[in-house]
């Protein structure tokens, strides 16, 4: 299945197979994603699709085929991609304020020591406003609700130099109000030129995604919504029962789509190691 895009693909995979913890997480599988657009992973969980993800973002090894992100390695793509974690510890009793957080995601570009340029301050001003966290700078991460906390995560990756922002899940679980806000940046990054991936359990955000890979421990179709979530392929992902219709049309039944397991490849029960 092709993007048909024309242009310099955002990634490409060729036999792409991948491992987690010594089991198969990704059997062989090819794709192609376009730049400039958002791209929604989805599948039920060990599926592979935070693995896929991780590939992607180069923190993941690859087990056999190939994988190309920008036109090269993943690994020597890492400095041209922000990638937003979906849960991130933080240690207790650390005193970081949300503006340092967010100022962080200059750090690639400016160095550690080296003093912010108002260049860099007006960036994390910008991300500040854009996820709506202005009135939050001074305050402690730890302070925060998880809703709060992924928004400041995802103003640390607009600060940052992109061209592309990789986020597992990242409205999983949150407020009205910062899925709302991030839900807008997701679907703006394109104006400036920027790619997104993102992973997903909702097949409504998938809907809304300009490309779709649909995983179930390969990956079973990737093109547009209405050539991936079909009937057929959301059956074949999903298993029998699992897709259901209604005046809105199907939606499906997924057992596993609020498991707080982590997605790493391994179907649920599976050893760890």
């Amino acid at each position: 299945m092709s993007a048909g895009t024309g242009c310099t693909p955002l990634a490409r995979a060729t036999d792409l197979v991948l491992r987690y913890d010594g089991h198969l997480a990704v059997d062989r599988s090819s794709l192609e994603l376009p730049a400039g657009q958002v791209t929604a992973i989805i599948g039920p969980n060990g599926s592979g699709k935070s693995t896929l993800l991780h590939a992607l973002a180069g923190l993941h090894e690859v087990a056999a085929g190939r994988l190309e992100v920008l036109g090269t390695s993943a690994a020597r793509a890492q400095s041209q991609i922000a990638y937003v974690m979906q849960h991130v510890a933080v240690p207790e009793g650390v005193p970081i304020t949300v503006r340092e957080v967010v100022a962080m995601g200059r750090y690639p570009t400016l160095g550690w020591w080296r003093r912010p340029r108002r260049e860099d301050r007006e960036r994390v001003r910008a991300a500040l406003a854009a996820l709506e966290i202005e009135d939050l700078a001074a305050r402690h991460l730890g302070e925060l609700s998880g809703g709060q906390r992924q928004r400041v995560y995802v103003a640390q990756a607009l600060a940052q130099d992109h061209v592309a922002i990789f986020l597992d899940e990242p409205l999983t679980g949150l407020d009205m109000v910062s899925a709302r806000a991030i839900d807008r940046i997701i679907h703006s990054e394109h104006e400036a030129g920027h790619s997104v991936v993102l992973t997903t359990h909702d097949l409504e955000e998938a809907r809304a995604a300009d490309q779709v890979v649909l995983m179930a421990g390969r990956v079973v179709a990737w093109g547009r919504p209405e050539e991936v979530l079909t009937p057929t392929h959301l059956t074949s992902a999903y298993g029998l029962g699992a897709l259901h219709g209604d005046a809105q049309g199907p939606f499906l039944d997924d057992p596993h789509a609020h498991d707080p397991a982590r997605d790493d490849g391994i179907s649920p029960g599976a050893p760890a190691g």
